[in-house]
């Protein structure tokens, strides 16, 4: 069953070859043996850098399913996911993750069309991403700083009241 829904994850990866700006990267959310969503990496195609298979499977189930729970959910990928498609499976409730490639193997493909071409340089490493996404806010290589803390506070405040939280 696994090779059936890894298969099909293949099989939008290939849309890659005839596709500008899609890498093959693609995911299929699967729940009770049913393929409920599927996505292909465009990222570049659509200059969106949140546009990575995994997210647009996940977005695709949620849609077709009217929910943002994908609890029971699985979720099969050519590669193994960066850091941004992890968060969002764990955001959504994705159960379980099958995936083929690992993020070397990934990594050096990715290095071989930037050596083409720049356009495919990734901004930051797999590695690297984890690793700054781990870190506090003031120990990132990007410097972040809190703007208007109270004037958003007050707002979450009445929105949460609204509701009768």
């Amino acid at each position: 069953m696994h090779e059936t829904f890894m298969r099909r994850a293949l099989e939008i990866a290939r849309e890659a070859l005839d596709e500008p700006g899609a890498l093959p990267y693609a995911a299929v959310v699967v729940k009770d043996g049913h393929i409920v969503g599927e996505g292909l990496n465009r990222a570049n195609g659509r200059f969106d850098p949140t546009s990575h298979g995994e997210v647009e499977a996940i977005r695709d189930a949620c849609a077709r399913l009217g929910t943002l729970d994908l609890s029971g959910c699985d979720l099969y990928t050519t590669a193994e996911p960066c850091s941004m498609c992890v968060a969002t499976m764990y955001l959504s409730g994705i159960q379980r993750l099958y995936y083929a490639l690992a993020v070397p193997e990934s990594a050096a493909f990715m290095a071989r069309l930037a050596a083409l071409d720049p356009k495919w340089r990734r901004r930051i490493a797999a590695a690297d991403l984890r690793r700054e996404v781990s870190l506090p806010m003031d120990q990132r290589q990007m410097p972040a700083e809190a703007v208007l803390k109270d004037e958003v506070q007050a707002l979450f405040d009445e929105f949460a009241k609204r509701l009768g939280a």
